[in-house]
């Protein structure tokens, strides 16, 4: 089994940084592709940002593009979401999720297997 636990989220101003972790343990060898997630309050889960297997290849919704960075550190089984320029859509609660597919990592919520329980991430204007 994998757990996955994230860490970082609070408040920030408009404009603001914040720095979300995610901490995987368990079988962590079958986990290829690591993403980010958010939801905000009375919206669906919306896909963030994704990594591959060592990090050749990320995906990023367009939203965030050119404003979050996301990687990964494979010693300490951590994958880390950097948000800079944040803004107040940007408030949501911030989800890890894992998957042992290999290749170009997914923007789908259906392919990712494993999930963590969630950061809150609150950005005011």
């Amino acid at each position: 089994q994998v757990q996955l636990v994230e860490s970082g989220g609070g408040l920030v101003q408009a404009g603001g940084s914040l720095r979300l972790s995610c901490a995987a343990s368990g079988r962590t060898d079958s986990l290829y592709t690591m993403a980010w997630f958010r939801q905000a309050p009375g919206k669906e889960r919306e896909f963030v940002a994704s990594i591959s297997w060592r990090g050749v290849s990320t995906k990023y919704a367009d939203s965030v593009k050119g404003r979050f960075g996301i990687s990964r550190d494979y010693a300490k089984n951590t994958v880390t979401l950097q948000m800079n320029s944040l803004k107040p859509e940007d408030t949501a609660v911030y989800y890890c999720a894992a998957s042992p597919r290999f290749g170009v990592p997914s923007m789908l919520e259906n392919e990712y297997e494993y999930w963590g329980q969630g950061t809150q991430v609150t950005v005011s204007s």
